[in-house]
């Protein structure tokens, strides 16, 4: 899709299956299972879904997925899968290779979304996949990773996003910051402290990477919230902030963990909540 001087579409990373319950919080299995099937042991299949943006001197991409070297439990728990391939692998059939990439925006530290930030040396240290890139990261985000809660600390692998810190090429960012023209990485809190949105729009059309504060098609509805989320009200109004926008202006809402929809389309519903209007499978 072309937005302003930008090409943007989605690269695959792979599946991971996670609880179903955890991932919908107080919403009932009855309704979140219509949409989102679990298997025997209540996972939920989830994409790693990145979105790469490019023109020609900038070649970004937006989060990096769970990423390859888990240890083998940890691995079967999340039900970690690369059918699809890795991030290199998406990359390399769009002929980029990983080091022309000249931005990673990570939107937050979780190890599903910067694990595949690193690769791995001959003795298993990890180390930048990307050597010519900026690390885009939240700094409230970065200070909270180095120093989770008891309740989100297992969500955090220090060889998963400091090796960027120690080759000094994390660039950090405070607030809503515009990056390009086209191109405005936007703070939110509810999920988890400083994790950041990416909003691509000329004016005429606009992608929206929803990263996890709608994380499937399924969660659009406003009550629909991850058990995960640190603070489910904060996000409540996040949604609230960017939902009306988006069905008014027909966004495009791009998901990084819907296996089914890459993207859709929002309406506002008689019941004032939000519902999916459109899908597609590709930006």
């Amino acid at each position: 899709m072309k937005i302003g001087k930008f090409n943007v579409t989605t690269l695959e990373t792979g599946t991971l299956g996670i609880d179903g319950g955890a991932m919908f919080g107080v919403v009932p299995k009855k309704l979140w299972e219509r949409t989102n099937p679990a298997d025997e042991e209540n996972r939920i299949t989830l994409s790693g879904r990145v979105l790469f943006i490019e023109n020609e001197n900038r070649k970004i991409i937006v989060d990096t997925g769970t990423g390859i070297g888990w240890k083998e439990k940890f691995a079967n728990i999340f039900r970690i899968e690369h059918q699809s391939g890795s991030l290199y692998d998406s990359l390399a059939k769009v002929s980029v290779k990983p080091e022309e990439v000249t931005d990673v925006i990570i939107t937050h530290l979780h190890f599903d979304h910067v694990g595949g930030a690193v690769n791995f040396d001959e003795n298993g240290e990890t180390y930048p996949a990307f050597p010519n890139a900026k690390y885009h990261v939240n700094k409230k985000q970065f200070e909270w990773a180095k120093n989770p809660s008891r309740r989100d600390r297992a969500s955090y692998f220090p060889n998963r996003f400091m090796p960027m810190y120690e080759t000094g090429q994390y660039v950090f960012h405070e607030g809503n910051t515009q990056l390009e023209d086209e191109i405005e990485i936007l703070e939110i809190n509810g999920h988890t402290p400083g994790q950041q949105l990416v909003k691509v729009s000329d004016g005429s059309n606009t992608v929206f990477y929803c990263a996890d504060l709608i994380p499937t098609a399924g969660h659009v509805p406003l009550p629909f919230i991850m058990g995960f989320d640190l603070f489910p009200l904060t996000t409540l109004e996040e949604k609230l902030k960017f939902l009306p926008s988006a069905a008014e202006e027909n966004w495009l809402l791009v998901f990084e963990h819907d296996p089914e929809n890459v993207a859709v389309t929002v309406r506002h519903t008689e019941k004032d909540d939000y519902a999916v209007d459109k899908r597609f499978n590709k930006v």
